[in-house]
């Protein structure tokens, strides 16, 4: 991993579309911009921000988030995420993601991602309860 520089940032856009409303994922009967769906959104955004400090078969695993959903956004509406790397502690990286509609500020959360090596990762992942 090459070195990630503290207050590198990122921009993740996606579009409010059926697939992403509470009403479709299951966390809600309105149709609005899912929490889970702000949750991947802003993890997406935070994973893109370090993908150029990554090498070889490096790859990131989110391993925690607090996120505020402030605000409903309707279907079919733009919404974006921004994410910037707060801290950096070995292969831990901390960012602060804000998240916007087209009408202002969603949502906010502190975010941690860690840096893995994908196959052995992988390895791990798929042979747990074959022991």
């Amino acid at each position: 991993m090459k070195e990630i520089i503290i207050s590198t940032s990122c921009k993740t856009e996606w579009v409010a579309t059926e697939d992403k409303l509470a009403c479709t994922v299951g966390s809600g009967k309105a149709r609005v911009f899912a929490t889970p769906m702000l949750c991947a959104l802003m993890e997406n955004a935070a994973m893109n921000c370090i993908e150029s400090f990554l090498e070889g078969d490096e790859t990131t695993v989110g391993t925690y988030i607090a996120i505020d959903h402030t605000s409903a956004t309707p279907c079919g509406m733009k919404v974006w995420a921004e994410a910037t790397v707060t801290a950096v502690n070995g292969r831990e990286i901390c960012f602060e993601v804000k998240a916007y509609d087209e009408c202002g500020e969603i949502g906010k959360a502190e975010h941690k991602r860690f840096v893995v090596y994908a196959q052995k990762f992988q390895q791990k992942a798929d042979s747990k309860g074959k022991n």
